[in-house]
């Protein structure tokens, strides 16, 4: 499973690359804001520390806006890439520039049927958001599983499934053993899943058995 770092905190981002952890990044319009520095600096800065994908989102609705938005971010660098949302402008622009050879990721995505039309588009990863829809006492996984089981059965369907608005180690890893290829996750979420009560007792006994031998590796 790929794991995307959903953020555009660059440190952030930084940080987890040297750990081995990022393979790519998923950012949105509320996340660039946050950054407080222009798009194009953000999202070209990203892209120089992973070479993986980098989601970078239109923000116009209308077909012919969404077109030039798109092939205006896809100049940024050449692992953009570009994030529309699950309308019918989103899909015939995510079917242009898939035609154009540019990596698209379709947001936004709460149903099967959203999925499927997606992927008839052409798009590169499709992206369900699991958290929003359990904020709403929908099962997020189930549509997880489904997405899954429908592209299963059309093998000429390559789109991605892109596991998103995760918040918990748990959403990842049920959306591993539903075999999703992706999950972009939040700094903090990546974090959790180092932790256990049972590696840092066992870590606390190693050095303090260590003090006490008054050895020294350096």
């Amino acid at each position: 499973m790929k794991f995307f770092v959903d953020t555009a905190e660059v440190a952030e981002i930084r940080s987890l690359a040297e750990a081995g952890l990022v393979d790519g990044v998923t950012t949105n319009p509320s996340l660039i804001a946050k950054a407080g520095r222009p798009m194009a600096e953000v999202i070209r800065e990203i892209c120089s520390i992973t070479p993986g994908p980098v989601s970078a989102e239109v923000t116009a609705i209308e077909y012919e806006q969404m077109l030039a938005e798109g092939r205006h971010l896809r100049e940024i660098a050449p692992n953009v890439a570009v994030k529309v949302p699950l309308t019918e402008a989103g899909l015939r622009t995510c079917r242009a520039l898939s035609a154009e050879g540019t990596l698209v990721n379709v947001t936004l995505c709460f149903s099967p049927a959203q999925a499927l039309l997606a992927a008839k588009a052409g798009a590169t990863f499709i992206s369900p958001f699991v958290g929003r829809l359990d904020d709403i006492a929908t099962d997020g996984m189930r549509l997880i599983e489904d997405i899954v089981k429908i592209y299963r059965n059309y093998p000429h369907l390559k789109t991605e499934v892109l596991v998103a608005s995760i918040r918990h180690p748990l959403h990842l890893i049920e959306a591993a053993k539903l075999g999703a290829e992706v999950a972009t996750l939040p700094p903090a979420v990546i974090r959790q899943l180092l932790k256990h009560p049972l590696t840092d007792r066992g870590l606390e006994a190693f050095l303090a058995d260590w003090r006490k031998s008054g050895q020294s590796i350096l």
